[in-house]
C-alpha cells in the first residue's frame, strides 16, 4: 500500500444521494491529503458536484456507471441487477483489484453485505463476515460486533468475530491483549443459550493468545466501557445499535428543551458554552457512523444511508484508518494465532506398504 490512501466511493448509496458523499469527502480531505478517491456512479450528477471543489477534484476520479442499487432492492435481487454494472459493486470491485484500498458506501446494507461477500469472498477459517462499529463509551472506545451482518450465530461464528474483533482493536486502538467479552442475558457462568455457553469455553481456553476472555457482559456493560470487544449475533447488536442512536438524540433533546425552557435557562447555556458543545459532540449520533465488515478480503465500510456530510465524514475517517493501519495484516495475523480455534486440517494418511509377496 502507497503513503496515500486510496477510497473507492459508492457516491449514488444512501437516502441524499452523491452530494453527501461528495461533500464528506470534501470536509475529510481537508483534514487528511494523503488521500485519493474513485467515485462510482453517474457522472452526469457527479461531474459538477466535484467541479464545485477543485482541490479534490485534482485528486479524485470519477467511473460512469447508471445502474443504482435501491434501499429497496432485496440482496438477491441487487446482485442480479447490480452485479458488474452498479456503483456499490463497482466501489467493491476497485478494492478487489486492487485499485483502492477501502470502498465506503451508504446504500442497502443487505445487498452491500451480499455483493462484498460474493465479490471479496470469506478470509479461509471465516464462516461468515461480521459488521463492527467503533462505539465511545464512558472509558474509551471499544468494538462491538456483530452490528447486523448475521440473525442468529452459532458458536464458532461468536469466536470468529472474538478473532475479527480483536484483530480490529489491535490494530486501531494499538492494544497487544484486547479484553473480549459475549453479550448475554446475565453474567453468570449458567445463563444463555448453549451456543453461548459453547463460545465461551472455547474462548476461555483461547484466551492470552491474541485477546483476554473477560467472560459474560451485559447491555449496561457496552456503555461503561466494561471490555474492549464485545460479541453478539446480529439481531442483538443491531437492536443494542439502534437503541443507543436514539438514546442519544432524546437525551439530546431534552437538554436542548431544557435549556431554552426560559431566561434563566438559555443565560445559564451560555455560561456552560464550552462544556455544553462537549457533550453535544459526546450525544452526536454521527460520532459512531460507519460500519466495517470484517472477515473478507478486502475492507468494506458501511456509512449509514441516512446521514450527512458530517456523518459521511465520519465513516471516511474509520475507511482512513482501517486502511493505514493495515487491518487486513492484523487479521491475518490473528487467525494464524488460534489454532485452538482453528484446528489446521489433518494431514492425510501415509498409505499403507505394500504386501510382499511370499
Amino acid at each position: 500500500m502507497s503513503d496515500t490512501i486510496r477510497i473507492s466511493v459508492d457516491a449514488m448509496g444512501g437516502d441524499k444521494g452523491p452530494r453527501v458523499a461528495v461533500e464528506g469527502a470534501s470536509l475529510f480531505w481537508r483534514e487528511r491529503r494523503n488521500t485519493s478517491y474513485i467515485f462510482h456512479g453517474r457522472e452526469a450528477e457527479l461531474a459538477p458536484l466535484i467541479a464545485r471543489f477543485p482541490e479534490l477534484q485534482a485528486i479524485s476520479t470519477i467511473a460512469h456507471c447508471d445502474t443504482v442499487i435501491s434501499m429497496d432492492d432485496k440482496p438477491s435481487q441487487a446482485l442480479r441487477k447490480g452485479r458488474g454494472n452498479s456503483s456499490m459493486w463497482n466501489a467493491i470491485q476497485s478494492v478487489k483489484d486492487g485499485a483502492a484500498d477501502v470502498a465506503i458506501s451508504g446504500g442497502n446494507t443487505g445487498a452491500l453485505m451480499a455483493m462484498a461477500t460474493f465479490c471479496l469472498r470469506p478470509i479461509e477459517g471465516i464462516s461468515r463476515p461480521a459488521i463492527a462499529a467503533i462505539w465511545p463509551t464512558l472509558r474509551t472506545d471499544i468494538i462491538v460486533l456483530d452490528v447486523g451482518a448475521t440473525v442468529g450465530g452459532d458458536a464458532k461464528q461468536l469466536t470468529d468475530f472474538s478473532i475479527l474483533g480483536a484483530a480490529l482493536a489491535r490494530a486501531l486502538f494499538d492494544q497487544d491483549l484486547p479484553t473480549v467479552g459475549l453479550l448475554n442475558v446475565g453474567t453468570e457462568e449458567m445463563k444463555g443459550h448453549d451456543e453461548v455457553k459453547e463460545a465461551a469455553r472455547l474462548l476461555h481456553a483461547a484466551s492470552g493468545e491474541g485477546f483476554v476472555y473477560h467472560g459474560f457482559v451485559e447491555g449496561d456493560d457496552i456503555g461503561k466501557g466494561t471490555v474492549d470487544v464485545v460479541v453478539t449475533e446480529g439481531f442483538a447488536g443491531n437492536i443494542a445499535l439502534k437503541t443507543a442512536e436514539g438514546t442519544a438524540r432524546q437525551v439530546g433533546t431534552y437538554i436542548r428543551d431544557a435549556l431554552r425552557a426560559d431566561i434563566v435557562s438559555m443565560l445559564g447555556a451560555a455560561i456552560a458554552g464550552q462544556a455544553l458543545q462537549a457533550l453535544k459532540r459526546k450525544l452526536d449520533p454521527r460520532n459512531i457512523n460507519g460500519g466495517v465488515f470484517l472477515g473478507l478480503n478486502g475492507i468494506v465500510i458501511k456509512s449509514h444511508g441516512g446521514t450527512d456530510e458530517i456523518g459521511f465524514k465520519g465513516a471516511l475517517g474509520l475507511a482512513y484508518e482501517m486502511a493505514r493501519n493495515r487491518v487486513m495484516d492484523k487479521i491475518a495475523e490473528g487467525m494464524r494465532r488460534f489454532p485452538t480455534l482453528h484446528p489446521a486440517p489433518p494431514a492425510p494418511a501415509a498409505p499403507e506398504p505394500e504386501a510382499r509377496s511370499a
